[in-house]
């Protein structure tokens, strides 16, 4: 079995606090697991960004019955293939206003496959929408493009190896001091 090392696993987000006038939203890239602050060059009320990780271990007591935890991963933390990581990306209002309409944009850990269904919008309501390559829209439920028996081509629901991206859109404005996350799990590559 192969060794995968968690510093290898390049992360992307995307911060958006776009007012009503419009504006162009500030990239940060996250090499590393945690923290940054992101704000648009426009003045933008700040966010300050931590991503943690963390691995699902399965032990059985006594009994048998298995026992799920979740351990948190720092710094050269080794994971295997097959792990099932847990990503938690939060977003922290550091300024003096609400941040409104906050978009945080997540890439699909090289080395990983998402877990469907994992993501989540921790607290606050939400869309979380999906890309499955570079060029794709993100959309709730991506989907692909396969030759079928006849030869045909379908469209069919994108398998879990073919997502890239996850975004998440948060309704509700940020207030002042508060942190929203958003949440997804992979597995490590066999």
């Amino acid at each position: 079995m192969k060794n995968f090392s968690i510093a290898n696993l390049g992360t992307v987000a995307l911060i958006a606090a776009v007012p009503l006038t419009g504006t162009v939203p500030a990239l940060l890239n996250i090499w590393e697991v945690g923290s940054a602050i992101a704000q648009n060059i426009q003045k933008q009320p700040q966010v300050q960004l931590q991503l943690d990780a963390e691995k699902l271990v399965i032990t059985k007591d006594t009994q048998g019955k298995e026992n799920k935890k979740w351990q948190t991963l720092k710094g050269q933390a080794v994971v295997l293939p097959g792990d099932i990581l847990r990503y938690t990306i939060s977003g922290k209002n550091i300024s003096d206003k609400p941040v409104k309409n906050l978009v945080i944009d997540q890439a699909i850990p090289k080395g990983t496959i998402y877990v469907l269904k994992s993501a989540k919008a921790v607290n606050n309501v939400g869309k979380i929408y999906f890309r499955v390559d570079a060029e794709s829209k993100f959309v709730e439920n991506p989907t692909v493009k396969v030759t079928v028996n006849n030869g045909k081509v379908a469209t069919q629901p994108a398998p879990a190896n073919k997502y890239t991206h996850i975004r998440f859109i948060l309704n509700n404005p940020v207030a002042v001091n508060t942190t929203v996350k958003g949440t997804y799990e992979v597995r490590v590559r066999q």
